[in-house]
């Protein structure tokens, strides 16, 4: 009889959805190199089993560690989990209340492709849009999100990004300051 390998590929699926929730299948394959059928069955055998919960977002199904996250706190780490949409909620926390023009300045994308996203956002109950004249502003929706609470989040469960994000925060701090010289 075969002996099973202690860190078998379902372990090491479980284990890396518990280091990154909100993580989907593709996501899961390529960081662990596995296929994506392997990927698809430990991931369906761990949610039979009730290890992790899985929610679709669009074309994805995130999976998330059973027990441990309330579902805005899942929607949440979806969009963190996403590069743009995630650089739409820290360039809001970063600047106030920017408007559509800021948002495709920093990110260097289309004002559709912001208007898509931001849409989402709205959709999400994440963000808000204001007008002001013929400008439109974003902010966050104040009785549904706290910056710090994303902050909070970032540092625990994607830290990578939250060095990045705050190594970014210092530079505007220190440029900020240097200006007033």
């Amino acid at each position: 009889m075969r002996k099973k390998p202690s860190n078998s590929n379902k372990e090491r699926i479980l284990q890396y959805i518990q280091n990154n929730p909100g993580c989907y299948l593709r996501q899961i394959r390529n960081e662990l190199d596995l296929s994506m059928g392997s990927v698809q069955y430990h991931s369906y055998q761990l949610q039979k089993g009730g290890k992790i919960t899985s929610m679709r977002q669009g074309l994805y199904k995130l999976h998330f560690q059973s027990g441990t996250f309330e579902d805005h706190e899942k929607i949440l780490l979806q969009v963190l989990n996403q590069e743009t949409p995630r650089e739409i909620i820290l360039y809001i926390i970063e600047q106030g209340d920017p408007t559509q023009t800021d948002v495709v300045k920093r990110l260097g994308i289309s004002a559709p492709s912001v208007n898509w996203h931001v849409k989402r956002l709205i959709d999400l109950n994440l963000v808000d849009e204001v007008r002001e004249g013929k400008y439109k502003r974003y902010r966050l929706r104040d009785d549904s999100i706290d910056s710090r609470y994303i902050e909070q989040l970032l540092k625990t469960h994607h830290p990578n990004l939250w060095n990045k994000w705050s190594n970014r925060l210092v530079e505007v701090f220190l440029s900020l300051s240097k200006e007033d010289k």
